[in-house]
């Protein structure tokens, strides 16, 4: 699967598409892979502050309870309630089914994070 080249990656396997002064977040395609088919995921509520680098909630898997973690940091604005009843769309749809949006505490962070192709590279050399 190739890696929208609009988003941005981090090696912790979290993708976050900018717009503007809010980002939207899910997990690579490479993660679902390894985590298996995806039972449950916990997220934060509405509100909720996180911190780059930090984890922000789970994803639990028939293979094993994983973190997330936050690309930047910021202000939870939504949260995808869709994937309390149906975690599995992010096995199916790991590109389009994101966990949270929201609002950038400081945009500039984004610059630390991986390029498309930069992710590509390094799920590569990973393996």
């Amino acid at each position: 699967m190739s890696y929208p080249a609009d988003f941005k990656y981090t090696k912790e396997h979290e993708w976050i598409k900018i717009e503007g002064n809010s980002g939207t977040i899910g997990i690579t395609d490479h993660a679902q892979q390894a985590l298996g088919d995806i039972v449950f995921v916990e997220l934060p509520k509405v509100g909720a502050a996180i911190s780059a680098g930090k984890s922000f909630g789970t994803v639990e898997s028939v293979k094993a309870v994983s973190d997330l973690y936050a690309p930047v940091s910021g202000t939870v604005t939504a949260v995808n309630g869709e994937l309390s009843t149906a975690p599995e769309k992010v096995n199916s749809e790991p590109h389009q089914a994101w966990m949270v949006k929201i609002t950038l505490a400081n945009p500039g962070e984004t610059s630390s994070l991986l390029s498309a192709s930069d992710y590509e590279k390094f799920v590569a050399e990973e393996s």
